[in-house]
């Protein structure tokens, strides 16, 4: 059953989303066509560069991201307390950086005024505008490359809501490990254009921060920069079956707390976890909270 998407995407219910892209049919986002032989490989900066801009304009933080070869993912969260402590005059300087005022702006009376200055507010705390924002200009310049017209993705975004924090941390080492699974780097520190190698190398100021970031400007991520890295090394070894060695000292404390069998559980749902979700990744009460929230009988993810 299709849901609009302002159903899909409430931050009353979470603010945390994550969000694909992918490219319409044989079209190339990055990387080497081997079809083709044309390499686009610097479209990844494209995108990385633009969506790490749209993070300082929207009242949306970027959790993780990976730039694939045909599509891309990212984590966001909403920002409502940033999109409410904005003063009109910045809400119109952010909206100016994106789009030119309406000619007759400074002219119309105040009621006017104030109509489009809530309006745009709103738009800039919206996951569906941050994403129109990024995809449309890449589209445009994708295609001026490849000289032709029509549609360049394949649908607006696919989106999944996170609703625990379990479920965020859970998708962002998904995301961060997408290079990885895919068999075009070894490691998280040589996955390019990847939010885990910006962390690694300090570009991460446009990105959330993890718990004990020295950055106190950008919104705080419920788990340690040890923690979060331990567990994306440690889901990447077991990910490759022949890779050698296991990690040394102690694995994160939110993976020594699992039994056994739930650790074969963790990584089952890593390695499906597009599978085993549709609209929503979480644990069963969120999950269930969520299906009654939608209005439908069953959710996929949700046995009960």
């Amino acid at each position: 059953m299709t849901l609009p998407r302002c159903t899909l995407i409430n931050a009353s219910c979470t603010p945390y989303y994550h969000c694909v892209s992918r490219c319409v049919r044989r079209a190339f986002l990055c990387g080497r066509d081997a079809r083709t032989g044309y390499d686009f490989e610097h479209r990844r900066a494209w995108i990385e560069k633009r969506l790490l801009w749209l993070s300082q304009v929207f009242a949306i933080d970027i959790c993780a991201y990976a730039v694939m070869s045909n599509h891309y993912h990212v984590v966001l969260h909403i920002n409502s307390a940033d999109q409410k402590s904005w003063s009109d005059t910045e809400v119109v300087e952010r909206w100016q950086r994106l789009h030119r005022l309406p000619q007759d702006f400074e002219a119309a009376d105040e009621q006017t005024r104030a109509h489009g200055i809530r309006l745009w507010r709103e738009r800039l705390g919206s996951v569906s505008w941050f994403m129109k924002s990024l995809n449309e200009p890449l589209a445009r310049l994708a295609n001026k490359e490849d000289g032709c017209k029509g549609r360049f993705w394949e649908g607006r975004f696919r989106s999944q809501a996170l609703l625990d924090e379990a479920a965020l941390v859970k998708c962002m080492a998904y995301v961060d490990l997408n290079p990885i699974r895919a068999g075009i780097a070894v490691t998280p520190e040589n996955s390019d254009h990847t939010s885990i190698k910006a962390r690694l190398e300090g570009r991460d100021r446009a990105l959330a921060s993890l718990a004990d970031a020295p950055n106190v400007e950008r919104f705080r991520l419920p788990v340690r920069s040890v923690d979060y890295l331990e567990l994306v090394d440690w889901t990447g070894r077991r990910y490759q079956a022949g890779k050698r060695g296991r990690i040394d000292g102690t694995l994160p404390p939110i993976v020594e707390r699992l039994q056994r069998s739930c650790r074969r559980l963790f990584m089952d749902e890593m390695r499906h976890l597009s599978r085993h979700y549709f609209r929503a990744i979480g644990q069963a009460g969120s999950l269930r909270k969520y299906r009654d929230y939608l209005g439908q009988s069953r959710l996929k993810g949700l046995l009960s």
